[in-house]
């Protein structure tokens, strides 16, 4: 093995000092996966409450410069005629969300709206409520058919009061959770009912005017396939959805999650987890370490599935990203101080984003991808590619360390470890080089543990290059090939350009 050269703190030196109970053998390829759009949360608090002119949640979450580096921000589109009159619905209206997303925008993130309920006047039982309750009487609240027509121009009047306020938002929803019949603000759908409303209706998006919006399916409770299979087998429904998505309320992402990302990823369909919760019934207390682990799993184990993006649902509360000051849950929960959880996010949200996955297996039989189903298992990983990187996460939430043995597909000469070890140790980052050009490396993981791995490709030791940025006459004459030798119109990965004077070379290219 090639000799490493690291620059250690002392932690770091005494990890050689632990005794290795085991190993695990980790194997990359070239093997191409989902292209990874990013990682968020919902821009709301207390009782789904919108943030207001309080952009400091954001300000600490999002942004490159950002410890977090979060780049997806959801909003509720709450059930209004008027973006910003407050008697249509108490304060929850659009103007909650403005402040916020307008950092996000210019930070150059993801804005997207999600009704809960369209307006009362729309739906059967005559309120934006649920109904769900001796007080609703009881009466299930659906979308009206004769209001079918309605949804989307109303949803063109929130597109129109976002960009007079300077936001241009990226993506709408259908519906929050059209199968969990609730008491608060709500409204049901069938997955018929969804197809009817797409297949007939969508069309009525004002695309035109709001360049580039995209329509993400409804969100059901626990990813319940049936809403976006039938989405997906109907042509006139699938070229109007954008996003298929849903959350992981009682189904753990390589079971719902995964059967719909295969489906979608036949047709080029991102897939997005759009809300879900990680130890949020805790009391009198911030998550612990374990508890963060099993939330950074979930993560990982979302990638696995085929997700494209990820997004958390409160940014503020004692269980997410940033504290609300409430003393109940003791001192360390100070309002607007971002949390531990926001820092575990951050070993996806910071190096994940933007990259591609890539094939990891494992020489454990029972760990993912061998196995296809469940969640939290005792070690976890997952890999990525993005540009000149190689990214590798692992997860341990066992109280013995091990040897991790890395192969990786390409040659690497240098790069760096993010490791997490408990609340009180966070991303701590370890810089190493090595004297020559290696594909295979190991290091030491710790007991209950978090590392994400980043690695520079040596392109020159690779015999893989990023093509130059010739001028247009010279970049014309460049031919594409695949790694077979076709002609490609649209290279995209690893590939073999033809150069204009005839030679030929391995190249990397990146078009997401």
């Amino acid at each position: 093995m090639n000799k490493r050269i690291l620059t250690f703190s002392l932690a770091a030196l005494s990890l050689f000092a632990v005794a290795h109970a085991r190993s695990v053998t980790v194997t990359i390829t070239k093997t191409q996966y989902q292209h990874i759009t990013g990682f968020g949360a919902a821009c709301c608090d207390g009782a789904m409450r919108p943030f207001g002119t309080d952009t400091r949640p954001v300000e600490l979450l999002y942004g490159k410069f950002s410890r977090v580096g979060l780049n997806i921000m959801r909003m509720e589109i709450s059930p209004n005629f008027v973006g910003d009159n407050d008697a249509s619905w108490s304060t929850y209206n659009w103007q909650g969300s403005v402040p916020s997303a307008l950092y996000v925008k210019k930070h150059g993130g993801i804005v997207f709206g999600t009704p809960w309920s369209p307006p009362g006047d729309y739906k059967t039982n005559g309120t934006a409520q649920g109904g769900k309750s001796d007080s609703q009487g009881n009466q299930r609240g659906e979308l009206r058919r004769d209001c079918y027509e309605k949804f989307f121009p109303w949803l063109n009047s929130y597109l129109k009061y976002m960009k007079s306020k300077g936001v241009q938002v990226d993506a709408v929803s259908i519906q929050n959770e059209p199968d969990w019949w609730v008491d608060y603000s709500g409204c049901l759908y069938t997955p018929e009912q969804q197809l009817e409303l797409v297949k007939n209706y969508a069309h009525m998006l004002d695309r035109e005017t709001y360049k580039g919006v995209r329509l993400i399916s409804a969100e059901p409770l626990g990813f319940d396939p049936r809403y976006s299979n039938m989405l997906l087998d109907d042509e006139v429904a699938r070229d109007q959805i954008d996003i298929i998505a849903g959350h992981l309320y009682g189904h753990p992402p390589l079971n719902e999650m995964q059967s719909s990302a295969e489906k979608a990823a036949q047709y080029g369909k991102e897939v997005w987890m759009t809300e879900h919760s990680v130890s949020d019934n805790i009391k009198g207390r911030l998550p612990n370490w374990h508890e963060q682990l099993m939330f950074a799993e979930e993560l990982n184990e979302c990638m696995l599935a085929g997700g494209t993006g990820y997004i958390y649902w409160y940014m503020r509360a004692h269980w997410a990203f940033v504290g609300t000051g409430e003393t109940q849950y003791g001192p360390d929960n100070i309002e607007n101080k971002l949390l531990p959880r926001g820092l575990v996010m951050s070993h996806f949200s910071k190096y994940v984003t933007g990259s591609t996955r890539l094939k990891a297996t494992t020489n454990n039989p029972n760990v993912p991808p061998a196995v296809d189903s469940g969640s939290n298992f005792p070690f976890e990983t997952s890999a990525y590619i993005k540009g000149d990187s190689i990214i590798v996460i692992a997860i341990d939430t066992t109280g013995t360390s091990y040897d991790l043995k890395l192969k990786l597909p390409y040659y690497v000469k240098s790069g760096f470890e993010v490791l997490s070890t408990s609340n009180e140790s966070l991303c701590k980052k370890t810089k190493f080089t090595y004297d020559e050009p290696t594909r295979r490396v190991e290091f030491n993981m710790p007991p209950r543990s978090l590392a994400t791995f980043v690695f520079t490709i040596d392109r020159e030791a690779t015999d893989v290059f990023l093509p130059d940025e010739d001028d247009e006459e010279e970049t014309a004459a460049v031919r594409y090939f695949d790694i077979h030798g076709r002609p490609i119109d649209q290279p995209d990965g690893l590939c073999i350009q033809q150069n204009a004077d005839g030679t030929f070379r391995k190249v990397y290219l990146n078009k997401q």
